[in-house]
């Protein structure tokens, strides 16, 4: 076996997992206190020596709510979506005891104390964990606070598994060898040096000082097989998972059902119909309604920056293929010049610089001079709040296409037209123009399999932020 290239790894003895959870221990008692020092300095002027005691107790009472919805648990540190809803948890938690406590105990400084320091509590928990986030990605990506692990499987799922692993240059993982089943003659399987075969799991583990041994599809061990594997890895205190093979599926649609004494896993169908549906129509309807109030005035100086900067219309309409492929009207503002469809077939040597199915050029001559500022900060789709009224598009969901589009997709980029078309999305938010049409492709179908209205509003965040950046945006 080959010596594997060494890491950057986490302080001796501590680990990646022990040295998150102590910052976030450590930051979430900061949080608590500084949150209760705040209130009760700003309803008081300063903080009552008869109640000095109360920003001690609020620490506590706060890591141990945390810690009882397993906010600290090892398997979910750095996983943000869990986080975030364990902290929010807990705000109720402590939120309601609390209210009761006081309620129970006539305690007046409590009353008006508890619903004023627990929000801001939570605020501050959920910043810290997006820091906390922020820093750990940064150093996985520089090779810092990964697990080393050795892969078992077969040849294809193996290379299938650590291809997806590198999709995401910030994942735990640092694959440093592989167990390949009827392998033996492969020196590598994507890069990664072949350890030997199943049967060898426990020689790799130590040859490479893994910290995970990660099963890939079926690598022809039986279920005795696996739970001896278990006892060896457990007296070696490293972790073990099992990759079922399933892809581009978000964490809550997956769950172990137990029948019989067999553990299985449960695949949730994506959701099409239903209550979670009406809320995100009544989330798009009331965002929709606040947005046009709040930028009207700036809507009319954009549509007036049109009106004089070239000749035609302020407004430019396009048939699009939208929800069970039905045709509709899309509004923007106009960003190019009036015989734009036109020159269209005459630009075909400037056009698809990054993509074959969706026409788009860094450098084309129709933009006018305020459409390529509209376009740098995508303020030409802003009308399209319009069709959002209308019940045609949704604020977020994947890109509404051309007829001319949609008659060159795949059988599964067909899956795009199961929900109502987005003024944002997935891949608008992760480089926009600069992906190519099998990444926005695979980036819409994971929102269309996997939506939530918590996956809308982290999206709208991010929108923000790539708006603001103008990255990809042409």
């Amino acid at each position: 076996m080959q010596e594997s290239r060494a890491v950057p790894r986490a302080p001796a003895g501590l680990g990646w997992p022990a040295a998150y959870r102590l910052r976030l221990i450590l930051g979430d008692v900061l949080c608590a206190w500084g949150a209760s020092a705040a209130v009760l300095g700003l309803r008081f002027g300063r903080i009552p020596g008869d109640i000095a005691v109360v920003p001690l107790l609020t620490p506590l009472a706060w890591v141990l709510a945390v810690r009882f919805l397993q906010g600290y648990q090892g398997r979910h540190l750095g996983q943000g979506a869990h986080e975030y809803r364990v902290v929010l948890w807990a705000g109720a938690v402590l939120l309601g005891a609390t209210g009761f406590t006081s309620y129970a105990f006539t305690l007046e400084l409590a009353r008006g104390y508890v619903f004023l320091v627990v929000p801001l509590v939570v605020a501050l928990s959920l910043l810290l964990r997006k820091g906390l986030r922020l820093w750990l990605s940064h150093s996985r990506a520089h090779g810092r606070y990964r697990q080393r692990t050795i892969v078992v499987g077969t040849a294809k799922s193996v290379g299938e598994l650590v291809r997806e692993l590198r999709l995401s240059p910030s994942n735990s993982f640092e694959v440093v060898g592989a167990c390949i089943a009827g392998g033996k003659h492969l020196p590598v399987v994507e890069g990664v040096p072949v350890a030997g075969r199943p049967r060898d799991v426990t020689l790799a583990v130590d040859f490479h000082d893994a910290a995970l041994v990660a099963i890939s599809g079926h690598p022809g061990m039986t279920g005795k097989q696996l739970r001896q594997l278990a006892w060896d890895l457990e007296e070696r205190h490293v972790d073990l998972v099992i990759s079922p093979g399933i892809f581009e599926v978000a964490g809550p649609r997956l769950s172990i059902r137990a029948e019989a004494g067999v553990s299985l896993l449960h695949l949730e169908r994506p959701v099409r119909s239903g209550s979670r549906l009406v809320v995100k129509r009544v989330q798009d309807l009331a965002l929709a309604v606040v947005l046009t109030l709040v930028f009207l005035p700036f809507l009319l100086l954009v549509a007036l920056a049109v009106r004089l900067d070239s000749k035609g219309p302020i407004l430019f309409s396009q048939n699009r293929i939208g929800q069970s492929g039905q045709e509709f009207r899309i509004y923007k503002f106009r960003t190019m010049v009036t015989d734009a469809e036109a020159r269209l077939d005459t630009l075909a040597e400037v056009g698809h610089q990054v993509n074959h199915v969706l026409f788009k050029s860094k450098v084309d001559p129709r933009v006018t001079r305020v459409g390529r500022w509209l376009r740098r900060f995508s303020l030409d789709e802003v009308p399209q709040l319009i069709n959002v009224l209308r019940g045609e598009m949704s604020l977020v969901g994947p890109r509404p296409g051309l007829a001319s589009e949609v008659d060159h997709y795949e059988p599964d980029a067909m899956r795009r037209l199961r929900v109502r078309p987005g003024m944002t999305g997935l891949w608008q938010v992760s480089g926009r123009a600069t992906l190519n049409w099998e990444q926005t492709v695979r980036l819409d179908l994971w929102y269309v399999d996997n939506w939530s209205s918590t996956l809308d509003l982290q999206i709208l965040i991010r929108t923000v932020r790539a708006v603001l950046g103008g990255r990809g945006a042409f």
